[in-house]
């Protein structure tokens, strides 16, 4: 049973209204998608087809809300912040996990150009760890047209040690600064990876071995949905010939301990 930690939901956006998007999805080769938006029904067919049994999925909170009632039990949102109304946030936080059993604040930080230290976000840490869900950052270099030194993995080492009842799972594996995100996670108990973004193939190799050994109970299988799709993700996890307790950890154990999500 395979748990995907971060898939997102793609609204519908005209060509030209948000080129700073735009570009990642170029690069991907998807903007197709980028300008129609996620299609759940086919995703979760998807997702059925490959053996993913939870995505959890943010973008627009009510669209998520929407998704998540559609398909209970395979996908689970997340509530996609943002900080410019800190009380409106927070209180939209509590509503969305209460109301409506999302699991987890989800933070990218580059669209505000606010690192993860910043306090413009600590209410909403408080918040997440108050209702004990968790808390997942973009984290590394980003794809779309913003600075990325909101991405350094050292301000995650701050808020966990300002936070350290909050669990923090940390996106796209901190590439490039992917040993700094090692360091971070091995040194926080409340601290997970994941792979959203980045395919198999091209892990680094630092982090293959922290998979692999030392960070077996650290690292979360994600795919960043629709940008990658299961279809050319899995079989590249295969192709890693991980021990199969690490491969269980990884594609569904850690995620399901990090979320607090029922087996």
């Amino acid at each position: 049973m395979i748990i995907d930690a971060w898939t997102q939901h793609i609204s519908p956006t005209p060509p030209g209204v948000n080129p700073q998007g735009e570009n990642v999805f170029r690069n991907y080769g998807m903007l197709d998608v980028f300008h129609h938006g996620t299609d759940v029904a086919r995703m979760v067919e998807a997702m059925d087809r490959h053996g993913v049994r939870v995505a959890l999925m943010a973008g627009d909170n009510e669209a998520v809300a929407r998704a998540q009632r559609a398909h209970p039990g395979r996908i689970f949102g997340q509530y996609h912040a943002s900080p410019t109304d800190i009380m409106r946030a927070v209180r939209e936080l509590e509503h969305y996990v209460r109301d409506c059993g999302f699991v987890a604040l989800r933070i990218e930080p580059f669209l505000w150009r606010k690192a993860p230290t910043d306090r413009a976000y600590y209410a909403l840490y408080a918040k997440a760890a108050e209702l004990d869900v968790a808390f997942q950052a973009q984290v590394g270099h980003t794809g779309p047209l913003f600075p990325s030194e909101t991405g350094r993995p050292t301000y995650i080492d701050e808020v966990a040690l300002d936070f350290p009842e909050l669990r923090i799972v940390c996106g796209h594996i901190g590439w490039p600064w992917t040993e700094e995100m090692i360091a971070v996670a091995w040194k926080h108990k409340n601290v997970w990876i994941d792979t959203s973004a980045h395919v198999p193939r091209h892990y680094p190799p630092a982090f293959v071995h922290f998979l692999r050994t030392f960070g077996k109970d650290k690292v979360c299988f994600a795919t960043d949905y629709p940008l990658l799709r299961w279809d050319r993700v899995l079989p590249e996890v295969d192709a890693l010939e991980l021990d199969p307790d690490v491969k269980r950890r990884f594609l569904h154990d850690n995620a399901a301990r990090a979320f607090k999500l029922a087996s």
